[in-house]
């Protein structure tokens, strides 16, 4: 199979396709040929050597991603057959393993995909999804909240818009240059403020004080934005894209912290929820970039550049082993 590995920490350079042996699932394994990949702002960190998330180190040489959709072409000892040419989705946990033709996954990290759900839709889903499931369960945004999230034009911002509408309360978009302001407001911001215009914050309360900050930004456009929190809000935050995370003490404007330990012991449950979702058409993933296997360098420069919007995929095709 080919493959994506880097053997050093470093730049998006430091990727390189490979040609590796073909994978053997192990007992209740399933192996996946790879149609698409998922691509997150995580691997590119995890591939400079800079941040592991919650998980540690890899060993190197490694392969990266962990989120893949294909067609099953082999099962493992103890795995019913039926599994057999079925199409599926899942996410491989830390151990990584998604730029490749070929997947290794436990038969009960699967999930089975109905027709109408395509393969790229459904890994946005299984990753970016899962989390816009647990911060949007873990924020309890009710229908008259006026809710403002970050980065709206990213994967994980288009579904945070689309829950807090789907809930009835007012949902205002904060990106970054008018395309990707353009693309906020596709996906329910009412507004869609460009936070490179200067004053771009006022337009937050055209719906009155905010009650809920999304953020997974910080720096200046989180503090803005908390600072404009109605005494009781809170600001729900889920990273600091940014580089810098925001320390606020306001007793009457809590911060609610939601990735790791809050989520982790839920994560089966949120990966259902995020699916369901796309396939009913609740939160439906933009899928916003795509690029070959062999061009995954050029999508990490891409994300680090912040050149794209929706989730980013690696587009691999069927496996011929």
């Amino acid at each position: 199979m080919h493959a994506i590995r880097h053997h050093a920490f470093g730049p998006a350079d430091v990727l390189h396709l490979e040609q590796l042996p073909d994978l053997d699932p192990g007992p209740g394994q399933l192996r996946i040929a790879v149609e698409v990949a998922g691509v997150h702002l995580l691997d590119t960190s995890i591939r400079a050597g800079e941040s592991f998330g919650a998980g540690e180190p890899p060993e190197l040489p490694v392969i990266p991603g962990r989120e893949v959709a294909g067609v099953v072409d082999r099962v493992g000892p103890a795995v019913n057959p039926g599994w057999l040419g079925r199409r599926v989705v899942a996410h491989l946990g830390f151990a990584g393993g998604g730029y490749a033709e070929q997947a290794v996954v436990d038969a009960s990290r699967a999930y089975a995909l109905p027709d109408h759900l395509d393969a790229a839709t459904a890994v946005a889903a299984i990753g970016t999804g899962r989390t816009a499931a647990a911060i949007l369960d873990l924020a309890a945004i009710a229908p008259d909240d006026v809710v403002a999230v970050t980065s709206a034009a990213g994967g994980l911002g288009v579904l945070l818009l689309q829950g807090v509408r789907a809930v009835g309360a007012a949902a205002i978009g904060v990106a970054g240059g008018p395309d990707k302001v353009a693309v906020a407001a596709k996906h329910g911001a009412d507004p869609s403020l460009d936070r490179r215009r200067p004053g771009w914050v006022e337009g937050a309360g055209v719906h009155g004080p905010l009650t809920v900050v999304l953020d997974g930004v910080g720096g200046e456009v989180g503090q803005a934005l908390y600072e404009r929190l109605a005494p009781g809000g809170r600001l729900v935050r889920y990273g600091w894209a940014s580089g810098a995370q925001n320390a606020y003490d306001d007793p009457e404007r809590p911060v609610v912290d939601v990735l790791g330990p809050p989520i982790m012991s839920r994560l089966a449950e949120f990966e259902r929820a995020a699916l369901d979702a796309a396939a009913d058409g609740t939160r439906v993933p933009h899928v916003g970039a795509t690029f070959a296997l062999a061009d995954a360098a050029a999508a990490h420069r891409a994300l680090e550049e912040s050149a794209t919007t929706g989730k980013v995929v690696l587009l691999v095709g069927r496996s011929d082993g």
